[in-house]
C-alpha cells in the first residue's frame, strides 16, 4: 500500500511510478506466499525502486532474496490484472477485517477521519489483494522481469513511531531496463567504497568501541586532525561575521530544560536524570531536604547548547545596543537515539555542535538570517559541496501527534514561518516545503546533503525560535527604555562534527584536500642515504605548522609510493640522488598522474598558499 501523501500527481502518471508501485504489490504476495500468515505494512514506490514493509511470521534474510526474485518472476510471467474496486467505510472495514489487517485498519480509520473519504480503494491482483490508491499497470506482462533486484532489509517502525512495533522493510531497484538497472547497482556498488563507515576503518578516522558504549565514537589521531581543522575554519568563519565565542559545561540541572521548554517535547531523546547529594551551603536551595544539611540535585546530560546559551545572554542586563548578540560553542551534546537508528558518525549519542544562537530584535530577523544563510553558502563553497536542497521546514498542525511535538501558538508560528519564506524569496533560493520538520519552538532552513548512496541528510540548519526567550525571562532595554523579549536564531552551518565528518568523508571518498587531510605531506626516499636531506625537509615543514612525515623504512619505493596512495596522502615527494644535489623535490599529487620537480622553497612556499587558502588542490607556484 503505497503512502496517500506520497507522491504527487505528476510522479504517479509516470510508467516508471506504476511499474514500482505494481512490483511492491507483487513483493508482497511472493512474501506471504514463503512466509504465509505475516502481516503488511507500507509498500510506496521510491527515488529508485520501491519498499515494502512486513510483520513477518518466521524471519527472512537476504539470502531469501533469490527465491523471493523467482516467485516475483512467476507471479509476473502469469499475467496477474489489477482490478480496482471502491468500498465506503463500513465495507472496508469489513474487509480488512476479513484479510486479517490490523495495521491497515488502523490506518484506514485515520484516513477516513482525517480526509473525510468516502471510499477506500483496493487492488486486487491475482490472489493478493491489498488496500492502495494505486495506479498500477494493466496487468503484471507489462513489468520488466529483468530490471528490478531487492537490495537490503531493514527494520522500521509502524508509521515511523518508536512507540509502535518494529517492521521488516525489504528494498528494491527497479528500472524500466536492464540496462538502466546495472548501470544504478554499478554506481550504488562504487558508492558503497566511498561509505564513512567503511573508509572511516581504512583510513583510521574514528573508532567504536563497545565497551565504552554504542554511538559513542572515538575520535583517533587522524579523524581530530579533521575535526580540529573543521573547528579552526569554522571559528574564522565566525569572527569574520562577528560572533562571540563562549563555553558551557556539558550537563545541567533538571529545572533548566523545564523553563526552557525542551523536557515536555525532548525527554525520550535524552539521558536519564542523574540525582546526586550536594552540602546546601554549596548547592542552594535544593530539591529536598536531607540529613546533616545535605540535599538532592537533579542533572542531565544536555542535548543541545542552547538552554546554557540563554543563561550567558542573561548572566547581566543588555540593551538594544548589545543587539545583534551572536554566541558561538563547539559544545558536546547527548542524545539517546533509538538503538536501530545509530550507526557510523551519522546517528550517535555523543556529538560535537557547530552552534550559535542570535539574539535579535523583531527588525533585525531577516538581516540575521541573510547573514547566516550567506555564510552557509561561503562554507560549503570551500568544501566543495554543490549538490544540496533547501527545506522550509514547518510545523503541521494537523499532525495527531502535533500537541505533543509543538509548542501550541499557531499566530506566533504563521508570523514567524512568514518571515522565514520572505527571506528565501528575497535572497532568491529555490526552496520546498517541509511541513512537520519544524522544531518544537519555531520554524527553520534545513540544508539537505545528498549522500554517495542518495540518501538525504540535514547536515546545516538556521532555525527562529519564538518561544524559548518568554519561557526564560529573557530580556533587554530598548530604545524606548522599556524592557522587550529578543528574537533567537539557532544556526548550524557544520551541524555536528560527527555528520560533517561522515558526509565529507563520502563526498571526498577519504582524499581530502591538503588543509583537511590529516597527513599533508609524506617525504619517501629512494635509498637511505637520502633520509637526512627527508628529514631536514620534514622538520622544516612542521616548523610551518605543516602534517608532514617521513615514510616508513625498510621498504621499497613502489610499496611506499602504494601505501602513501593508498592512505590518499594528497602530497608525496620523492628524494633521490638528484633532488639532493640540486635542492629540489619531485612531487606526486593524489590522483594526478604527472609528477612534477620544484625547488624546496618553491614547494614549501606554494603549499603554505594551498593550506592558507584552503584550495581543493595544491596551487602550483606560476612559471618563471
Amino acid at each position: 500500500m503505497a503512502r496517500f501523501e506520497h507522491s504527487g500527481e505528476e510522479d504517479r502518471d509516470r510508467p516508471l511510478y506504476r511499474i514500482r508501485h505494481s512490483l511492491a504489490h507483487v513483493l508482497a504476495q511472493a512474501v506471504l506466499e514463503l512466509r504465509p500468515g505475516s502481516t503488511l505494512g507500507f509498500g510506496p514506490p521510491i527515488d529508485d525502486g520501491f519498499y515494502y514493509d512486513f510483520l513477518l511470521s518466521e524471519p527472512l534474510t537476504d539470502a531469501d532474496f533469490p527465491e523471493l526474485e523467482r516467485r516475483m518472476k512467476k507471479i509476473i510471467k502469469k499475467g496477474q490484472r489489477f482490478d480496482r474496486e471502491d468500498l465506503p467505510y463500513d465495507a472496508a472495514m469489513a474487509r480488512l477485517e476479513e484479510m486479517g489487517e490490523p495495521y491497515k485498519r488502523e490506518y484506514a480509520e485515520t484516513l477516513f477521519e482525517r480526509h473525510n473519504l468516502e471510499a477506500l480503494t483496493f487492488y486486487r491482483n491475482g490472489p493478493f489483494l491489498d488496500m492502495c490508491e494505486g495506479p498500477h499497470v494493466e496487468t503484471t506482462k507489462a513489468i520488466p522481469r529483468d530490471a528490478f533486484k531487492l537490495r537490503s532489509l531493514a527494520g522500521a517502525y509502524w508509521r515511523g513511531d518508536s512507540r509502535n512495533v518494529m517492521m521488516t522493510r525489504i528494498y528494491a531497484w527497479a528500472f524500466e531496463t536492464k540496462d538502466e538497472l546495472d548501470a544504478h547497482v554499478a554506481a550504488y556498488e562504487e558508492a558503497l567504497a566511498r561509505d564513512h563507515k567503511k573508509l572511516g576503518r581504512e583510513l583510521d578516522i574514528y573508532h567504536i568501541d563497545q565497551t565504552i558504549g554504542k554511538g559513542l565514537p572515538l575520535w583517533l589521531p587522524k579523524g581530530t586532525v579533521i575535526r580540529d581543522e573543521l573547528e579552526r575554519y569554522a571559528k574564522d568563519l565566525e569572527f569574520r561575521y562577528g560572533y562571540d565565542r563562549v563555553t558551557t559545561p556539558p550537563l545541567a540541572k533538571v529545572d533548566l530544560y523545564w523553563q526552557s521548554g525542551h523536557l515536555p517535547y525532548y525527554q525520550d531523546a535524552m539521558f536519564p536524570v542523574m540525582e546526586v547529594e550536594d552540602h546546601a551551603d554549596e548547592a542552594g536551595a535544593g530539591e529536598e531536604g536531607g540529613a546533616e544539611g545535605r540535599v538532592k540535585e537533579r542533572y542531565v546530560l544536555r542535548p543541545m547548547n542552547c538552554p546554557h546559551h540563554h543563561r550567558v545572554f542573561a548572566a547581566r542586563p543588555r540593551s538594544y545596543r548589545d543587539l545583534p548578540l551572536r554566541l558561538a560553542e563547539y559544545g558536546q551534546v547527548y542524545r539517546w537515539e533509538e538503538s536501530g537508528a545509530v550507526g557510523g558518525l551519522v546517528r550517535v549519542r555523543g556529538m560535537c555542535m557547530n552552534d550559535a544562537h542570535i539574539y535579535c530584535t523583531e527588525e533585525q530577523i531577516k538581516d540575521e538570517f541573510k547573514a547566516v544563510l550567506q555564510m552557509y553558502q561561503e562554507a560549503y563553497a570551500v568544501l566543495g559541496v554543490t549538490d544540496y536542497r533547501v527545506r522550509l521546514s514547518r510545523w503541521d498542525p494537523e499532525d495527531e501527534k502535533g500537541k505533543e511535538k509543538y509548542i501550541n501558538d499557531p499566530p506566533a508560528w504563521a508570523h514567524a514561518e512568514r518571515v522565514l519564506q520572505e527571506v528565501l524569496d528575497e535572497l532568491g533560493w529555490d526552496y520546498f516545503d517541509g511541513p512537520g520538520e519544524a522544531a518544537f519552538y519555531g520554524p527553520k532552513i534545513d540544508i539537505q546533503f545528498k549522500t554517495v548512496t542518495g540518501r538525504e541528510e540535514t547536515v546545516s540548519t538556521v532555525q527562529l525560535d519564538f518561544a524559548q526567550p518568554g519561557r526564560l525571562g529573557l530580556e533587554y532595554k530598548g530604545a524606548d527604555g522599556a524592557l522587550h523579549t529578543p528574537w533567537v536564531i539557532h544556526r548550524a552551518p557544520f551541524s555536528t562534527h560527527e555528520r560533517m565528518v561522515a558526509f565529507l568523508l563520502e563526498h571526498y571518498g577519504g582524499a581530502f584536500p591538503a588543509w583537511l587531510a590529516p597527513v599533508q605531506v609524506q617525504v619517501i626516499t629512494v635509498a637511505d642515504r637520502f633520509n637526512d636531506y627527508g628529514q631536514a625537509l620534514v622538520r622544516r615543514l612542521r616548523g610551518k605548522r605543516v602534517r608532514a612525515e617521513m615514510a616508513a623504512e625498510g621498504e621499497t619505493v613502489g610499496r611506499k609510493i602504494r601505501e602513501g596512495t593508498t592512505q590518499k596522502i594528497p602530497n608525496l615527494l620523492i628524494i633521490g640522488e638528484r633532488e639532493v644535489e640540486e635542492g629540489t623535490v619531485t612531487l606526486r599529487r593524489y590522483g594526478v598522474e604527472e609528477q612534477i620537480t620544484l625547488s624546496q622553497d618553491a614547494f614549501v612556499a606554494a603549499l603554505l598558499e594551498t593550506i592558507d587558502n584552503r584550495a581543493p588542490a595544491f596551487q602550483l607556484p606560476e612559471a618563471g
